[in-house]
């Protein structure tokens, strides 16, 4: 197992304060201001967000206090967007000659720093962060380095290459890079199995449940997209033969430098769970790269299983999305998925 080493201790009581609005505003203690819902759903932990860049601004109120000011990066059209941002990050400052510092992701539960080549993650629930810490470490494709660990921050060396994709942009990987995912994937799922079980299939039919009828009874969606895609998910709630899974393998967790894959982040959703929900969350949104993620894996996969868990796990995550300031009705992303079942 990969050691795992305490974060350096300074003596310097100074912080670290972010601000990814302008108008932003925190609390005494210097807390994450929001009122979302905290009931992700699978695999939804970090959203698609671009990361909010900020300068450094000397605030002369308090000594040891660096502040933020917030400017936020252009997004591109096929982004999904913040509607909602997150106002406020404050974290211990465990790094010196800090310039710079990106909001990568900001929500209720979790938010994630990026300071140099170093990204740091600040989780509420540390048992997501036991998963990721422990998963990783049993892994045999590769992962981020964990540098150290202060709870709740877990700091994690940044990878080199690109993503293999975004949700809503066309990918600009080779089949060969594609191909190699679903190599690494079959990797995976050949692993022993992690100790820890998945969610059941009670769960996820009762989550599907509530989050058709929201989608239904508020209008998000018309009636009939909802049915159809209800139909084709159900598909995907049947038995299965557990494996190590991600558990939220979207395009943009995977790494790649040319044709190799260089590593795969975020791990707090693994566990045991089917093998096509990975593969489906890998090709989500990018269905004209499923042929090259199946011939890398490497064995007989069911595509309309596939096509199942497409809908399934865009079903689940529009409420999220949408609840926690993020658009995913922006081209190419879930509910233009949801459509394309018409």
């Amino acid at each position: 197992m990969r050691e795992i080493l305490d974060a350096p201790e300074r003596p310097s009581l100074s912080k670290i304060r972010v601000f990814p609005c302008q108008h932003a505003r925190t609390d005494s203690l210097g807390r994450v201001e929001v009122a979302d819902r905290d009931d992700m759903p699978l695999g939804l932990h970090d959203p698609r967000a671009e990361a909010r860049r900020t300068e450094a601004v000397l605030d002369p109120s308090a000594v040891g206090v660096v502040h933020k000011a917030a400017g936020q990066r252009e997004r591109s059209a096929a982004q999904s967007h913040a509607i909602r941002p997150v106002t406020s990050v404050v974290i211990p400052a465990i790094m010196a000659d800090v310039e710079e510092v990106e909001v990568v992701v900001a929500h209720h539960e979790r938010a994630i720093l990026r300071v140099g080549d170093v990204f740091l993650k600040i989780d509420a629930d540390q048992t997501r962060t036991d998963v990721e810490v422990e998963a990783m470490a049993m892994a045999p494709i590769p992962t981020p380095e964990v540098l150290w660990r202060k709870p709740p921050v877990l700091a994690l060396a940044a990878l080199p290459g690109t993503a293999l994709g975004r949700l809503g942009e066309p990918s600009t990987a080779s089949s060969a890079a594609w191909a190699a995912a679903g190599a690494a994937v079959r990797m995976l799922h050949d692993a022993p199995l992690p100790p820890w079980p998945g969610r059941s299939l009670g769960e996820l039919a009762s989550h599907l449940d509530d989050e058709c009828e929201w989608l239904v009874t508020n209008g998000v969606l018309p009636t009939d997209v909802v049915t159809i895609n209800r139909r084709v998910a159900e598909a995907a709630l049947r038995p299965w033969t557990p494996v190590f899974t991600h558990g939220d393998l979207q395009v943009t967790h995977v790494f790649v430098d040319g044709d190799e894959i260089i590593g795969v982040v975020d791990w707090s959703e693994a566990g045991q769970g089917d093998a096509l929900y990975d593969l489906a969350s890998l090709t989500l949104g990018h269905e004209e790269h499923l042929g090259d993620v199946v011939a890398g894996y490497g064995t007989d996969v069911d595509l309309d299983l596939i096509r199942a868990w497409w809908s399934l796990r865009s079903l689940l995550a529009v409420r999220w999305l949408v609840e926690h300031g993020f658009d995913p009705s922006s081209p190419g992303c879930e509910v233009d998925v949801l459509r394309s079942r018409l």
